[in-house]
């Protein structure tokens, strides 16, 4: 905890005010703001809720020493910069995660697909660019997932049946498309002959 509070900038005083490791009690921590324990007497962390506190830096990476963490929302902040390429090795257990409403950019990290258990996936209102990884259609759990208001491109993954997934969770992004949206642009004649005509030079 005293790694995630290090990472972030914490301009209105939420977590300076509770955030308080001067007391060595069991549990201690299960008291701070935003933090969800297993049980009040162990410091055991189920699920951290920091949204809408103004905090700003970038996806605070010790969140991974939370090894029993099921739930994250840091969402309607002022974080930055890349959702870690590696963020299974972060909260490979969680089935909740919210980033929706920051300033991420960047890629979505095709490991999200690693975070087997994931059952809410919110990745709306940020700065995303580039395709949506093909693989996350592996998440067999996935209940929700939002994209919408990025600057995504391509076509959207395949999920499961009993997801939830409207055209609603990518609105407004400037290139999405396939179900449940607009069918893809198929290659034109033109690409397709470039294709067969370079694959024959290739040939010889």
């Amino acid at each position: 905890m005293k790694g995630i509070k290090a990472e972030l900038e914490d301009p209105y005083g939420y977590l300076n005010t509770s955030w308080n490791f001067n007391n060595n009690t069991e549990g201690f921590i299960c008291k701070f703001t935003g933090i969800e324990c297993w049980h009040p007497d162990e410091n055991k962390v189920l699920n951290i809720r920091l949204s809408d506190m103004g905090l700003k830096g970038q996806f605070p990476g010790a969140i991974k020493n939370c090894t029993s963490l099921t739930g994250l929302d840091l969402s309607s902040n002022k974080l930055f910069g890349i959702i870690p390429k590696n963020i299974s090795h972060i909260i490979g257990f969680v089935t909740s995660l919210d980033l929706s409403s920051n300033n991420f950019s960047g890629e979505i990290p095709g490991d999200l697909s690693n975070c087997t258990y994931l059952n809410i996936l919110k990745l709306d209102h940020n700065r995303l660019t580039g395709q949506i990884p093909a693989e996350l259609s592996l998440l067999a759990r996935l209940k929700q997932f939002s994209v919408a208001n990025n600057l995504l491109t391509g076509p959207v993954p395949y999920f499961n049946p009993n997801a939830s997934i409207s055209a609603d969770s990518y609105a407004n992004n400037p290139g999405l498309c396939g179900p449940p949206l607009d069918a893809c642009p198929s290659p034109s004649k033109k690409s397709h002959t470039t294709v067969i005509a370079a694959a024959a030079v290739g040939g010889v």
